[in-house]
């Protein structure tokens, strides 16, 4: 399917449906000889699982990846790295009562338009569940970035109507939220299970922060090194606007406030976050998400069916009242991978530079 590649240097293909056998990642562009930590693969895909708590799907999956291809007692070959995860938990039956339905706020009146014919089984491509794949692919992105020094965290910034007060990373892991202040988190979840009894779901925002990046990463013009990262992050379907470091917030500021002075000891401020000209600064790069409400909610909603009546519609399932907590290690999985493409890219870049 034209759409399911990423990359150039460091390139990644995803395959597989919401309800079908299984799905995978096809990565190419490993270093040859980088040593493959399936543990940390795995320890990645857990993030993601669905099934961990009151926020999240009841759906079980134990998301074990199976790698197939590309690896040889214990190191990458440099040749096609496969990475298969197996669907074990799926229940197309349970769509049977919507499969000729348009479900609103979902895909599937665009694939139909598309395509002329669509997977209803949990919205098969179009599903959350792809992410799995990308996050098994950015596990071995963020083995690269590890030889780079370079960390990424995302966080919950806002759930549900209430914000982080005090951010405090080491927060992160200890809630069911991902949220960053564990004060917060507690009001979030309590909102969000809330939401959820009522067949409802919740909004927010994430934040990521990434350090140790380089200056010099990125390329004019088009593939400037924010607008590759708000590609990947808006190629993720819950996510409707991406900002980084000040912002909508700089309309209002003045150049002389938005702008980032620099001394013999460096940058002063970093109302850029990270990037400028789409090439980074050698700053911390961060950047925001809007992450919408679930679609999936179990409250009857207007809709027309395939033949264009109209419809009543309940979305009644295993559905996450708040994709926000385990869209977190994707976040991360995704700007991993955009970073070794462009570090890969720059190194092609030094190595045939003329002295």
């Amino acid at each position: 399917m034209p759409g399911s590649v990423w990359g150039q240097e460091f390139r990644i293909t995803t395959f597989g449906e919401s309800h079908g056998g299984g799905i995978g990642v096809v990565v190419e562009g490993i270093t040859p000889g980088l040593e493959i930590d399936p543990a940390m693969i795995q320890h990645e895909l857990d993030r993601r699982r669905p099934g961990q708590s009151a926020v999240s799907t009841t759906r079980r999956e134990p998301d074990t990846a199976e790698i197939l291809s590309g690896v040889f007692e214990g190191r990458a070959t440099g040749t096609p790295l496969l990475l298969l995860i197996r669907n074990r938990d799926q229940r197309p039956q349970a769509y049977d009562e919507v499969k000729n339905l348009f479900r609103p706020g979902h895909a599937d009146f665009a694939y139909q338009q598309k395509y002329g014919l669509r997977d209803y089984r949990g919205g098969g491509r179009s599903s959350g569940r792809e992410t799995a794949a990308r996050v098994a692919a950015g596990a071995i992105a963020k083995m690269l970035l590890a030889r780079h020094h370079i960390a990424i965290t995302a966080y919950v910034k806002r759930a549900a109507g209430i914000s982080c007060e005090n951010i405090d990373f080491s927060a992160i892991e200890k809630n069911a939220v991902r949220a960053a202040d564990l004060d917060a988190a507690a009001k979030m979840q309590a909102r969000i299970v809330a939401l959820k009894s009522a067949g409802n779901s919740a909004g927010g925002i994430v934040e990521c922060v990434i350090r140790g990046v380089p200056a010099g990463l990125g390329e004019p013009v088009f593939d400037k090194l924010d607008a590759d990262l708000a590609k990947a992050m808006l190629s993720l379907g819950a996510v409707k606007g991406i900002e980084f470091g000040e912002g909508f917030a700089a309309v209002d500021l003045t150049g002389r406030e938005n702008n980032d002075e620099i001394d013999v000891s460096g940058f002063l401020s970093n109302h850029a976050g990270g990037i400028t000209g789409g090439i980074s600064t050698g700053q911390e790069i961060v950047f925001r998400l809007a992450v919408k409400p679930t679609a999936s909610i179990s409250q009857p909603q207007r809709t027309i069916d395939g033949d264009g009546r109209a419809v009543e519609c309940r979305t009644i399932g295993r559905h996450d009242p708040f994709i926000g907590a385990r869209l977190v290690p994707v976040v991360e999985a995704m700007s991993a991978i955009v970073l070794v493409d462009h570090l890969k890219r720059q190194e092609a870049l030094r190595e045939n530079t003329v002295n």
